[in-house]
């Protein structure tokens, strides 16, 4: 790699606002905001509003969704329902 060219990559802590949850990692991105982390060393804070603890693609709760109102439109489609089932 060439010397000077690439930005710094420094610990720094994003917290999902979303989730309530928080993970330590390297990033370019700066924050003035900082808070002390669970080894005890202080590093900057970025807030983010979804990451892979809530976005609904990782957690898998919008196929859930998806999958129970499919069923309740077939029911209602085609007249289905537990009392003819027997």
């Amino acid at each position: 790699m060439k010397p000077r060219i690439h930005p710094v990559s420094r610990p720094v802590v994003f917290r999902d606002r979303a989730a309530d949850v928080a993970f330590l990692t390297r990033s370019t991105a700066y924050s003035g905001a900082r808070v002390t982390w669970e080894d005890g060393n202080t590093y900057p804070i970025i807030d983010v509003e979804t990451s892979s603890a809530s976005h609904p693609f990782y957690t898998g709760g919008r196929q859930v969704l998806e999958t129970a109102g499919r069923v309740e439109q077939f029911r209602r489609r085609y007249g289905t329902d537990e009392a003819s089932r027997s």
